[in-house]
């Protein structure tokens, strides 16, 4: 438990300063300003009392027990500081100091020292170069934390890798008058890990709504399992920063290459059903939706307004969002033709006219709350000066406490003028914005969560027609002769064990020997160099295409070897198959994870085009589908203009093979099957590596 960190009953800061610009007095004030409600102990050998607090010496002389120290000191005392704090019987330490990993060697050896000392003594430590922690919960109000940004109690916790990103996240929400539970930014994250705080949270009775911030995993396998847990029990919004660099690691793959950095993450997040975003203004707003609403049945939206242009953005939007806007039953048609102006529009969306009243706005919620085509309800809310605002404004909040469908509002007023609007609907929990299509967004946002939570992607296939002794026979010898990259013998030995379609094929030692082979498996034939030295065979002239006889097989292998020169040089020979729609299917693994799949186009255009997807391994036959889907040139595997689509339960069954290949044998770096050849009746792998 960390509760000693979150729910600290005392706080000692250990380098507090009677210099009011200095983090050892800043948290010195925000404890006292934010009503910490235990003992504050500034040490400070040199000060008396700091900001009207007596201060002590040391924390010896602190005469009762104390939960949790802060640490504004130079990195090189932090050690012997940690020592004291362990026989204090303290449990729990931010160090807000920097000057450690993040520095070099010299501060890496500090970070060693005082992490083997805390350990010694059972003390947990966020940091450091950290910011620390806030919680809002009346019973701890412990601000213990050198920002400023003063939350209202509230249900949404953060949590987040940057602690620049954090306090970002964080002043949004104050700006719009949205509370929040717990804070948290972990900085160098030496002891206590973003799995741990997400999984404390999991635990906290206050959080509803957790939003993550995360730039890198250190143990993805355990953040996976832990937020399984987790996911089931809270609402997460997450947010990945660093989805547009590529992969900075070299790799000879085209699965290697085209893995972005991270992308584990993002496919843990798709995992788990959490709801990722690319934009932290949104986020926030999103936050803010889900703090307060219900999870809504589906994305059939009722809009009700009284303004005519933001109804029209506002449908738009939510349109784009893969929101619908249904025809409402002429029965509730009828029930607002009676209760509305005879000029209101009453389908869907609903126009009360900019003159409605309280109990307009109340008939049209009533009737959209009861109609059992809608799902969610969005409102558009001008306050004229001609209408009661405030009284349609507690109709809003009065509907939205019943919390039988989400309710999201377009406010469109001046909070000034009208103040008491804008309280009544904070106070009745309806979540306010300012633009349609912001309002639009958020409510699509609890309705695409919706979708994820309630997805069942099925369990992955186990297939019993596979001969894993012969793969383990040929990855065992393969690595004790020293192999990483494997002979294309192998390869396809290694296919050909798990029922991986293959093109025919034969291997030669000798150019007369190719030709033989290419009798053996009938014309025409694709003659391949097969070396370790040659990695992408076609770059060195080492791929003969469509070769239609004996003499042909025969010259190409003569000229590939004089080209070449390779010592180890064979030649593998496979049918020629012409005419399919090629693809790739690829594996990598991911340390600490698994193998990450991939599939898209194949051939040249995984290169230039790099349409593909990814998943983690072991994959269902539904995700399977998803990868092939979610392609931009899905509909070219489909069928176009009267060609025929490919074999898309072909290509499914290699994914899955695959998938359970590599979970077999995590041994397995990287492969490609770079091309598939897709066709109307078959799919067949032409061309393959795997490295070790």
């Amino acid at each position: 438990m960390l509760d000693a960190l979150f729910r600290p009953k005392s706080v000692a800061i250990i380098g507090a300063s009677t210099k009011e610009l200095s983090i050892g007095n800043r948290i010195i004030k925000n404890l006292i300003d934010f009503g910490f409600k235990g003992p504050i102990y500034p040490i400070n050998p040199k000060a008396e009392e700091i900001r009207g607090v007596k201060a002590y010496p040391s924390i010896f002389d602190v005469p009762g027990p104390i939960d949790l120290a802060h640490m504004v000191i130079a990195s090189k005392l932090v050690p012997a500081a940690v020592e004291d704090c362990g026989k204090k019987g303290i449990k729990a330490i931010i160090i807000n100091s920097a000057g450690f990993t993040e520095v070099g060697p010299e501060g890496a050896a500090l970070q060693k020292d005082f992490l083997e000392r805390a350990a010694k003594y059972g003390i947990r430590i966020l940091g450091p170069n950290c910011q620390g922690i806030i919680n809002t919960d009346p019973e701890v109000r412990a601000y213990c934390n050198f920002t400023f940004t003063k939350p209202d109690p509230g249900f949404i916790s953060i949590v987040a890798q940057s602690g620049g990103v954090g306090e970002l996240i964080h002043q949004g929400f104050s700006q719009m008058g949205i509370g929040t539970r717990i804070y948290a930014s972990n900085g160098n994250a030496s002891d206590v890990s973003i799995t741990e705080i997400l999984e404390y949270l999991g635990k906290d009775s206050g959080t509803r709504v957790i939003v993550l911030y995360l730039e890198s995993l250190k143990d993805p396998k355990a953040f996976l399992e832990v937020m399984r847990q987790v996911a089931s029990q809270k609402i997460i919004l997450a947010m990945k920063a660093g989805r547009t660099a590529e992969g900075a690691k070299a790799s000879s793959s085209h699965t290697g290459g085209l893995a972005k950095t991270d992308i584990a993450i993002e496919l843990i997040l798709e995992k788990l059903g959490i709801l990722t975003f690319r934009d932290e203004g949104e986020l926030c707003q999103a936050a803010a939706a889900f703090a307060s609403q219900p999870i809504p049945s589906g994305n059939r939206v009722g809009i009700i307004t009284n303004t005519g242009g933001p109804a029209v953005i506002a449908t738009d939007v939510l349109v784009d969002e893969g929101m619908k806007i249904p025809t409402l039953s002429e029965a509730s048609i009828q029930a607002l033709k009676g209760k509305l102006y005879p000029e209101s529009a009453f389908e869907n969306p609903v126009d009360v006219l900019a003159t409605a009243d309280a109990g307009h706005f109340r008939a049209a919620m009533d009737v959209m709350i009861a109609e059992d085509g809608i799902d969610c309800l969005y409102i558009n809310f001008v306050t004229p000066f001609f209408v009661n605002n405030e009284a349609v404004a507690q109709q809003i909040a009065d509907v939205n406490r019943q919390r039988k469908k989400p309710i999201v509002c377009n406010l469109m007023t001046d909070p000034q003028q009208w103040k008491d609007v804008v309280d009544i609907l904070k106070k009745g929990g309806v979540p306010c914005y300012t633009f349609p299509g912001t309002a639009a967004r958020a409510l699509a946002a609890l309705s695409r969560y919706a979708a994820l939570r309630s997805k069942d992607v099925g369990i992955p296939k186990t297939f019993t027609d596979v001969d894993s002794g012969k793969v383990a026979s040929i990855l065992g010898k393969a690595a004790s002769d020293g192999k990483t990259l494997l002979s294309a013998a192998d390869v396809y030995g290694i296919l050909e064990a798990y029922r991986i379609p293959c093109a025919a094929w034969k291997m030669a030692d000798t150019a007369a020997d190719a030709e033989a082979a290419a009798d053996v498996i009938g014309y025409p034939v694709v003659l391949k160099a097969d070396s370790p030295s040659v990695v992408h065979k076609s770059d060195m002239g080492g791929v003969a295409v469509n070769l239609t006889d004996g003499k042909a097989v025969r010259e190409a292998a003569e000229t590939m070897a004089k080209r070449i020169g390779a010592s180890d040089l064979r030649f593998f020979l496979q049918k020629f198959e012409g005419g399919g729609r090629e693809v790739i299917v690829g594996a990598k693994a991911e340390p600490g994870l698994g193998h990450i799949l991939l599939f898209g186009l194949g051939g040249i255009y995984v290169e230039i085009l790099k349409d593909v997807s990814f998943k983690i391994a072991p994959i269902t036959e539904i995700e399977a589908g998803e990868m092939i889907d979610s392609l931009k040139a899905a509909a070219l595997l489909q069928g176009v203009r009267g060609q025929a689509g490919v074999d898309r339960t072909g290509i499914v069954d290699i994914l899955l093979r695959v998938s359970q290949l590599v979970c077999d044998f995590p041994q397995i770096q990287e492969m490609d099957l770079n091309p598939v050849m897709a066709f109307a009746d078959k799919v067949v792998a032409v061309d393959a590596r795997m490295v070790l």
